[in-house]
């Protein structure tokens, strides 16, 4: 388990999973991680997420989706900041991915959100991640 990085945690057991075909895994919970997994269900990424309070921390127990010839939603997962470089942007300079066929995460002062939103909101802020 990653201590130092529990997003790239997340986005590598994502990966993993994936990989492996599993249906679905679990992570431990926090709220960053709950808006992230909240954002690829709005973009259609996984099929659902929900929160199982178990610990003291809780479990997020994540639901992946696989197109009908088996193949993962999601090709590829990169994380982008890190905790050893953060990685800001303007509004204007947001990152497409893949020429629009991904999705660029961002936190934002407004919550965590798509490009596309942090363009049409005129808002920046910390590029987390990159998934198509």
């Amino acid at each position: 388990m990653s201590w130092s990085d529990p997003i790239a945690d997340l986005l590598t057991r994502i990966r993993n999973a994936g990989m492996a075909k599993h249906k679905r895994l679990d992570v431990p919970a926090s709220n960053f991680k709950e808006a992230i997994l909240k954002l690829m269900v709005r973009e259609n990424y996984i099929k659902s997420y929900r929160k199982i309070e178990e610990g003291p921390q809780g479990v997020l127990r994540i639901y992946l989706r696989y197109e009908e010839d088996e193949r993962n939603a999601i090709e590829g997962l990169e994380r982008v900041s890190k905790p050893g470089r953060r990685v800001y942007v303007d509004a204007a300079s947001a990152p497409r991915v893949r020429s629009g066929l991904g999705v660029s995460v961002i936190s934002t002062s407004h919550g965590v959100m798509t490009d596309l939103e942090a363009r049409q909101k005129c808002i920046g802020g910390e590029v987390i991640a990159k998934i198509w």
